[in-house]
């Protein structure tokens, strides 16, 4: 009997040495792909840190060139409010160049009648004097058409002194 419970007890632990072998071999798979995992998971995580890094480099980017296109829109718009007052001047400028004509035209039609009916009743005519605008941009143009205006309203009343003699 000591040879059928010895008998035994060495299936016995031929047994577990099988299931301990087979047991080791499924676990050194199993780490095998956890190995192979955590590699691919390492590369993974090395990725995004690049990608991250590369995210941040952009958004640096960005950043300046935001701050250049603010600048730059800045100085534009400054630029533009410049040139709309200097417009805005220039309207004016104009829009007095018209009324101090139509004054001239004016005094020059009133001027013309009594004339006709009464030469010793004309009132004294003298020149108007036409400011110049600020130079720059269209100012020489402006300064052009007031010399033109104030040169024929200077004609226009030569002749009506002429008339009035």
């Amino acid at each position: 009997m000591t040879f059928f419970v010895s008998m035994a007890a060495d299936i016995l632990v031929a047994v577990l040495l099988v299931a301990t072998i087979v047991s080791s071999v499924k676990l050194s798979q199993r780490i095998s792909k956890l190995k192979a995992d955590e590699s691919a998971l390492r590369s993974t995580i090395g990725d995004l840190v690049v990608a991250s890094a590369t995210a941040e480099r952009a958004i640096a980017g960005l950043r300046t060139t935001l701050d250049e296109c603010d600048r730059t829109l800045a100085e534009r718009l400054g630029t533009a409010e410049r040139y709309a007052a200097d417009l805005s001047a220039h309207v004016e400028a104009g829009e007095s160049v018209i009324n101090r004509i139509a004054a001239i035209v004016g005094q020059a039609r009133t001027a013309t009648a009594p004339a006709a009916q009464a030469p010793a009743a004309a009132a004294p005519l003298r020149p108007v004097a036409i400011e110049a605008p600020a130079a720059g941009g269209n100012g020489e143009r402006v300064g052009a058409a007031l010399a033109a205006a104030q040169a024929l309203s200077e004609r226009a009343l030569d002749r009506l002194r002429a008339r009035a003699a």
